[in-house]
Protein backbone atom coordinates (compact mmCIF):
# COMPACT_ATOMS: atom_id res chain seq x y z
CA UNK A 1 0.00 0.00 0.00
CA UNK A 2 2.91 2.74 0.93
CA UNK A 3 4.70 1.82 -2.31
CA UNK A 4 1.52 2.72 -4.34
CA UNK A 5 0.54 5.33 -2.61
CA UNK A 6 4.57 6.46 -2.42
CA UNK A 7 4.35 5.54 -6.96
CA UNK A 8 1.04 7.74 -7.23
CA UNK A 9 3.16 11.03 -5.15
CA UNK A 10 6.14 10.88 -7.30
CA UNK A 11 3.90 10.31 -10.41
CA UNK A 12 2.07 13.48 -9.56
CA UNK A 13 5.27 15.40 -8.09
CA UNK A 14 6.77 14.99 -11.87
CA UNK A 15 4.16 15.76 -13.79
CA UNK A 16 3.44 18.75 -11.41
CA UNK A 17 7.01 19.69 -12.14
CA UNK A 18 6.75 19.85 -15.81
CA UNK A 19 3.51 21.24 -16.28
CA UNK A 20 5.43 24.04 -13.82
CA UNK A 21 7.57 25.27 -16.51
CA UNK A 22 4.74 26.70 -18.24
CA UNK A 23 5.32 29.71 -16.21
CA UNK A 24 8.74 29.82 -17.00
CA UNK A 25 8.01 30.50 -20.39
CA UNK A 26 8.64 33.86 -22.21
CA UNK A 27 5.82 36.04 -22.87
CA UNK A 28 6.09 34.89 -26.93
CA UNK A 29 6.40 31.70 -26.12
CA UNK A 30 3.69 31.36 -23.73
CA UNK A 31 1.35 32.57 -26.68
CA UNK A 32 2.09 30.05 -28.73
CA UNK A 33 2.23 27.23 -26.56
CA UNK A 34 -1.12 28.07 -25.19
CA UNK A 35 -2.76 28.41 -28.31
CA UNK A 36 -1.24 25.17 -29.37
CA UNK A 37 -2.13 22.73 -26.79
CA UNK A 38 -5.24 21.81 -28.17
CA UNK A 39 -2.79 19.94 -30.72
CA UNK A 40 -0.47 18.58 -28.53
CA UNK A 41 -1.07 15.35 -26.37
CA UNK A 42 0.48 15.06 -23.29
CA UNK A 43 3.71 13.25 -24.32
CA UNK A 44 4.33 16.05 -26.59
CA UNK A 45 3.40 18.56 -24.36
CA UNK A 46 5.81 17.44 -21.51
CA UNK A 47 8.78 17.25 -24.41
CA UNK A 48 8.16 20.63 -25.56
CA UNK A 49 8.27 22.16 -21.79
CA UNK A 50 11.48 19.76 -20.64
CA UNK A 51 13.30 21.26 -23.89
CA UNK A 52 16.18 23.73 -22.95
CA UNK A 53 16.39 26.31 -25.37
CA UNK A 54 13.71 28.60 -27.06
CA UNK A 55 14.73 27.82 -30.11
CA UNK A 56 14.68 24.18 -29.46
CA UNK A 57 10.85 24.85 -28.36
CA UNK A 58 9.97 26.50 -31.34
CA UNK A 59 11.89 23.97 -34.11
CA UNK A 60 10.09 21.16 -32.11
CA UNK A 61 6.69 22.98 -33.22
CA UNK A 62 7.74 23.23 -36.12
CA UNK A 63 8.83 19.55 -36.88
CA UNK A 64 5.15 18.80 -35.94
CA UNK A 65 3.70 21.24 -38.33
CA UNK A 66 2.02 23.15 -35.56
CA UNK A 67 4.04 26.45 -36.01
CA UNK A 68 2.32 27.83 -39.09
CA UNK A 69 -0.97 26.99 -37.90
CA UNK A 70 -1.00 30.09 -35.21
CA UNK A 71 1.74 32.52 -37.31
CA UNK A 72 -0.61 32.13 -40.57
CA UNK A 73 -2.49 35.01 -38.51
CA UNK A 74 -1.60 38.66 -38.15
CA UNK A 75 -0.22 40.27 -34.44
CA UNK A 76 -4.02 41.53 -33.71
CA UNK A 77 -5.91 38.19 -34.80
CA UNK A 78 -3.07 36.05 -32.19
CA UNK A 79 -3.91 38.36 -29.92
CA UNK A 80 -7.59 38.01 -30.03
CA UNK A 81 -7.11 34.17 -30.16
CA UNK A 82 -4.58 34.53 -26.66
CA UNK A 83 -7.07 36.54 -24.99
CA UNK A 84 -10.17 34.02 -25.96
CA UNK A 85 -12.06 36.36 -27.72
CA UNK A 86 -13.74 34.18 -30.60
CA UNK A 87 -16.37 35.73 -33.48
CA UNK A 88 -18.39 34.53 -35.43
CA UNK A 89 -16.67 33.93 -38.88
CA UNK A 90 -13.55 32.24 -37.19
CA UNK A 91 -12.17 29.10 -38.56
CA UNK A 92 -12.61 26.19 -36.52
CA UNK A 93 -8.72 26.10 -36.00
CA UNK A 94 -9.35 29.62 -34.52
CA UNK A 95 -11.93 28.11 -31.84
CA UNK A 96 -9.75 25.98 -30.99
CA UNK A 97 -6.62 27.62 -30.40
CA UNK A 98 -8.54 30.17 -28.41
CA UNK A 99 -10.59 27.81 -25.99
CA UNK A 100 -8.89 24.21 -26.53
CA UNK A 101 -10.82 20.99 -26.92
CA UNK A 102 -14.75 21.27 -26.29
CA UNK A 103 -16.42 19.43 -23.43
CA UNK A 104 -18.66 18.07 -25.99
CA UNK A 105 -19.31 17.88 -30.04
CA UNK A 106 -22.17 17.07 -31.56
CA UNK A 107 -23.14 16.59 -35.64
CA UNK A 108 -26.11 18.51 -36.43
CA UNK A 109 -28.85 17.88 -39.19
CA UNK A 110 -31.06 19.63 -41.29
CA UNK A 111 -28.95 22.63 -42.21
CA UNK A 112 -27.43 24.45 -45.33
CA UNK A 113 -23.78 23.15 -44.56
CA UNK A 114 -21.79 19.97 -45.56
CA UNK A 115 -21.18 19.89 -42.43
CA UNK A 116 -22.01 21.09 -39.10
CA UNK A 117 -21.34 20.48 -35.59
CA UNK A 118 -22.43 22.39 -32.43
CA UNK A 119 -19.36 22.58 -29.48
CA UNK A 120 -19.97 23.10 -26.03
CA UNK A 121 -17.72 24.79 -23.75
CA UNK A 122 -17.95 25.45 -20.47
CA UNK A 123 -16.42 28.09 -18.64
CA UNK A 124 -16.12 29.22 -14.44
CA UNK A 125 -16.49 33.15 -13.54
CA UNK A 126 -14.49 34.11 -10.55
CA UNK A 127 -14.77 36.77 -7.79
CA UNK A 128 -12.78 38.95 -9.42
CA UNK A 129 -14.52 38.61 -12.94
CA UNK A 130 -11.80 36.47 -14.10
CA UNK A 131 -13.43 33.60 -16.67
CA UNK A 132 -11.56 30.68 -16.89
CA UNK A 133 -12.40 27.43 -19.22
CA UNK A 134 -13.57 25.18 -17.19
CA UNK A 135 -12.06 21.48 -17.47
CA UNK A 136 -12.88 18.10 -16.20
CA UNK A 137 -11.26 18.06 -11.52
CA UNK A 138 -11.25 21.66 -11.87
CA UNK A 139 -9.46 23.04 -8.85
CA UNK A 140 -11.27 26.38 -8.89
CA UNK A 141 -14.71 25.78 -9.57
CA UNK A 142 -15.99 25.91 -5.71
CA UNK A 143 -14.82 29.68 -6.29
CA UNK A 144 -16.69 30.32 -9.24
CA UNK A 145 -19.78 32.96 -9.00
CA UNK A 146 -20.99 31.95 -11.70
CA UNK A 147 -20.68 28.59 -13.99
CA UNK A 148 -21.96 28.58 -17.53
CA UNK A 149 -21.34 26.91 -21.24
CA UNK A 150 -20.99 28.65 -24.53
CA UNK A 151 -22.74 26.79 -27.43
CA UNK A 152 -21.13 26.96 -30.75
CA UNK A 153 -22.43 26.28 -33.88
CA UNK A 154 -20.00 25.62 -36.93
CA UNK A 155 -21.12 25.32 -40.17
CA UNK A 156 -18.52 23.94 -42.67
CA UNK A 157 -15.85 24.88 -39.76
CA UNK A 158 -16.10 28.21 -39.03
CA UNK A 159 -18.08 30.10 -36.17
CA UNK A 160 -22.14 31.06 -37.75
CA UNK A 161 -23.50 31.55 -34.00
CA UNK A 162 -22.79 31.03 -30.31
CA UNK A 163 -25.17 31.30 -27.08
CA UNK A 164 -24.54 31.36 -23.54
CA UNK A 165 -26.33 29.22 -21.04
CA UNK A 166 -26.53 29.02 -17.00
CA UNK A 167 -25.26 25.98 -16.45
CA UNK A 168 -24.84 23.32 -13.00
CA UNK A 169 -21.77 21.33 -13.42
Amino acid sequence: MHALLLALTLSFTAQAGWQNRVKKLSDTEFDHYYALRAYLNEDQKKTYLKMKTEDERDQFLKDLGLWDRFYQYDDETRAEIIAGKVQIGWTKDMLEMAWGVPFDKRRLAGRHAVRSELWVYRFEQQKDGVVLLWEEGSKTQYKAVRLFEREVTLDDDKVVSMEEHKAAF
